[in-house]
């Protein structure tokens, strides 16, 4: 079922791409750079944001194939459309030295396993945590926000090598790493295209 894009949406786009020519990027990556700018209305995120075309590629196949989607907060889960989600959140306690956000994550590990796309707009320590598992995820949509520690979890999810969507500096949101993951969603499959 293709998706109704609302006259509002068309205009935002227009005027973004009149603002920063992204016709130079592979299709995926296009898609969700100017997701990510449109849900920010931030086109300094056209410089910002790191990911490879090929990760989106397959993250695109394994989403549109029934992949499980984890997300570290309600929020994000909200910014998500046509999808369901799974957030542990509200089940993590914190404790042993460990956040809510990251009791969270490893909960939803022991639920869905690997192969999951993670999508964590808010809480760096859920970023970190993941990082300590062997979740080989299909993609990780790392966006957390924030003064302590966003950046640097950002850093060691590029470092780590796992397939992910990440940006260089402290902001990101819940409405970004929505939006990433709607970028990819939204995006036709091949068998969409030839219909």
């Amino acid at each position: 079922m293709s998706r109704v894009v609302h006259p509002i949406e068309q205009e935002s786009f227009r005027r973004l791409r009149a603002r920063l020519d992204t016709s130079g990027l592979p299709p995926l990556t296009r898609a969700v750079v100017e997701r990510v700018i449109h849900s920010a209305a931030d086109l300094e995120y056209a410089d910002d944001l790191v990911m490879t075309e090929e990760d989106l590629v397959t993250a695109h196949a394994a989403l549109h194939a029934g992949a499980p989607v984890v997300v570290d907060v309600e929020m994000v889960a909200a910014g998500i459309t046509r999808r369901e989600t799974v957030c542990r959140l509200r089940d993590a306690v914190a404790g042993d030295g460990r956040t809510r956000s990251a009791h969270a994550v490893r909960l939803a590990y022991e639920q869905v396993g690997p192969g999951a796309l993670w999508v964590i707009g808010c809480a760096p320590t859920a970023l970190e945590e993941l990082l300590t598992l062997d979740a080989s995820p299909a993609l990780v949509i790392g966006l957390p926000v924030g003064f302590v520690g966003a950046a640097e979890s950002k850093a060691a999810l590029r470092e780590s090598g796992l397939p992910a969507v990440s940006n260089v500096s402290e902001k990101g949101g819940s409405a970004v790493a929505a939006a990433a993951l709607n970028a990819l969603l939204y995006h036709p499959t091949s068998a969409e295209e030839n219909q």
